[in-house]
């Protein structure tokens, strides 16, 4: 194809001059390997230019930070504005106190502290107000407008003055004050308590109560097992707590279940040192059930081996007080503590008391029967001394530092005391210190 039929010849390259190959370098003559007079020629090496060094030290280019100063308007300004500005805390603390004094201000619908009616009032009277030129004939009242209708302001007016206490028709307003509203007495309901369904009362006794009075176990028991289903009254099943029967034609029967729960409980005899106290520990003190261990009981014939699972349940059915010794009874069955502690004990306790001081006139009467504590009589206590020093009480009753407060109202100070017996169990002798089970046999 020649160059006239060719339609893209003027935008082709042109052929490239052939390559001429250089010619070729004369070859240096060799020199012999073993000759020491003429060594090897070494090829030159590449002469490289180093890099010009920076002169001077690194600092700031003053120059051409004065030109960026002097070129503020040649710059764009930057994407989406100027970076904001954050706010100090004193700046916010002022905000947030301006913020919550307007919230105040439009909840109690007052004005504004510089005397100012609010923005939307002033809007309202603007527009009820009447043009300059016809000011001096158009009337006062801003009841109607021109064409009929009622106008904005005299229906904020007419709330404003539904709102205020007509009461002695002052219309000034009042000043501020930190007081809280006082409350409207005489329109507020009285509280009626619930109506109790109507009807006669429940018939029968709730059979917790029953079966704890039966000694079948303590209320408390009773309800659990109860829940568990493991009463039965007449034959039939009972599992609802607050069931009411007839004591006089209910026949309560409890599970094996129960029996065998029952037969897990426990009942101590300690013979507590004087230090340990026998409920709740104080600041200080140590309780006296940290004394049932293994290595402090006593062994029994029969007896059934310690477990550290039998201290779970167990507390002081009596108190007796730090600076007392003697017989202190620990169980985890209801019936027990209910026989000794219950509103209607009458278990004995036998107490040695040794006393110093002269007793009054008539003290060994008063200790008998006579005295009160907290307002409230005491029981009838057989008193016995047994010489100078020494006192037998036995009580029904066991208050707070009941013994020692009544040696005190008849003038002596209670220097020991040890209590001997609870009900048909003594303290016999068991060391001081140590403990062992209440046997089958034995009974408060």
């Amino acid at each position: 194809m020649s160059g006239t039929d060719d339609p893209w010849g003027k935008w082709r390259k042109p052929d490239a001059p052939a390559e001429v190959p250089p010619a070729p370098k004369p070859a240096a003559e060799a020199a012999p390997a073993n000759d020491p007079e003429k060594p090897a020629k070494r090829p030159a090496a590449r002469v490289v230019d180093a890099p010009e060094k920076p002169a001077g030290t690194l600092g700031v280019n003053k120059s051409a930070i004065e030109r960026d100063a002097g070129d503020k308007t040649a710059r764009k300004p930057l994407r989406g504005g100027p970076p904001r500005v954050r706010p100090t805390l004193q700046e916010k603390q002022e905000a947030d106190a301006k913020a919550k004094a307007k919230a105040e201000r439009v909840q109690r619908n007052e004005r504004p502290r510089d005397g100012a009616a609010p923005s939307s009032e002033r809007k309202l009277r603007s527009d009820a107000r009447p043009p300059r030129g016809d000011a001096r004939s158009a009337p006062r009242s801003p009841a109607r407008s021109e064409a009929g209708a009622e106008s904005p302001w005299a229906r904020a007016q007419s709330l404003s003055k539904a709102r205020r206490p007509e009461a002695g028709g002052d219309e000034t307003p009042r000043a501020r004050s930190d007081r809280p509203a006082r409350r409207d007495t005489d329109n507020v309901r009285p509280v009626t308590p619930p109506a109790r369904p109507a009807g006669p009362p429940p018939e029968g006794v709730r059979l917790s109560k029953v079966m704890s009075e039966r000694g079948l176990c303590s209320r408390r028991e009773a309800d659990l097992w109860i829940e568990r289903g493991w009463v039965f009254v007449n034959g039939e099943q009972v599992s609802e707590l607050g069931t009411r029967i007839d004591p006089a034609a209910a026949e309560i029967t409890v599970s094996q279940e129960a029996k065998k729960d029952q037969a897990k409980a426990v009942t101590i005899l300690l013979h507590k040192p004087v230090g340990y106290v026998s409920g709740q520990p104080e600041p200080g003190s140590v309780p006296a059930v940290t004394l049932i261990t293994a290595e402090s009981q006593v062994p029994q014939s029969g007896g059934p081996e310690f477990k550290p699972w039998m201290l779970r349940g167990l507390a002081p059915a009596g108190r007796l007080d730090v600076d007392s010794t003697g017989l202190l009874v620990l169980t985890s069955d209801g019936r027990v503590a209910k026989r000794l502690i219950g509103e209607d004990s009458d278990a004995e306790k036998e107490y040695l008391v040794r006393v110093s001081g002269e007793m009054i006139k008539g003290g060994l009467d008063l200790l008998r029967h006579g005295l009160e504590l907290d307002g409230k009589p005491l029981k009838q206590a057989w008193v016995k001394q047994l010489n100078e020093d020494q006192l037998h009480f036995i009580l029904k009753e066991g208050k707070k530092r009941q013994i020692r407060r009544m040696c005190e109202l008849v003038g002596l100070r209670v220097i020991g005391l040890k209590r001997v017996r609870i009900g048909r169990i003594r303290l016999g002798d068991l060391p001081m210190g140590q403990w062992r089970f209440l046997r089958a046999d034995e009974a408060f």
